[in-house]
């Protein structure tokens, strides 16, 4: 297995002018970039990840591939305004197989010309998940208190809340969450230079590491999902 050994300034800028020329000609023309400077790190870091990954859920997607753990750089455009054919931004994201994976839980690494994130999140949380999730913070505060310890630095919580309290005089810890109506946790920065580095690699393990209390907690609700219901 090859090294991680970084990303680089080329591949970078390749983000940033794919977008910017828009053109299946350009794209062509530069494809050997995009390759060798995107799409083979990118490899590399999730097969360096995935046996840590592995303890976390042995259930992940771990093939470093296009479409499996890797975002694909084209868009659809069908249902969209934005008619770019191209993302300025690519990723790779561990989770289970399933045809509804936007609902599921997902660690996510992202790359984008002048940043980077990474955490665990939603793509799309639907209603019930958010139900669920709510319900079992109704049942046991005190063990939410607990598995929220890990949400600590690099990370934050991000996401969309109600406008108005769904509960009325709740302790601020639980209703940061609770109110929610879809969430992820995120580490953020415009230190590019930790890309060109080897050293991301043990970054992405400490942090997906720190958060498995918060995926096992979600991984919760999503087995309660299957449960069927009278």
């Amino acid at each position: 297995m090859s090294q991680f050994m970084g990303f680089s300034q080329q591949g970078l800028n390749f983000l940033d002018n794919v977008m910017i020329n828009n053109s299946r000609e350009w794209f062509a023309e530069n494809r050997a970039i995009y390759d060798n400077e995107l799409v083979k790190p990118f490899r590399m870091l999730v097969e360096q990840l995935s046996p840590e990954m592995l303890k976390i859920d042995k259930w992940f997607e771990t093939r470093p591939a296009i479409g499996k753990t890797i975002a694909r750089i084209n868009r659809d455009t069908r249902f969209s305004n934005n008619k770019s054919l191209y993302r300025n931004r690519l990723w790779l994201t561990f989770k289970r197989p399933s045809q509804d994976w936007k609902a599921s839980p997902v660690y996510f690494f992202e790359i984008a010309p002048d940043s980077y994130r990474y955490g665990l999140g939603y793509y799309c949380v639907p209603k019930q998940t958010m139900d669920i999730f709510r319900s079992e913070i109704n049942q046991d505060p005190e063990k939410f208190l607990h598995m929220i310890r890990c949400v600590k630095k690099p990370f934050e919580l991000v996401g969309d809340s109600y406008k108005r309290p769904l509960v009325k005089e709740q302790p601020e810890q639980i209703a940061t969450w609770y109110n929610r109506k879809d969430f992820a946790v995120m580490a953020s920065s415009t230190k590019i230079e930790d890309l060109f580095s080897p050293d991301l690699v043990g970054k992405l393990r400490k942090g997906f590491k720190q958060l498995v209390p918060l995926y096992d907690y979600l991984m919760r609700v999503e087995m309660i999902k299957t449960i069927p219901t009278l």
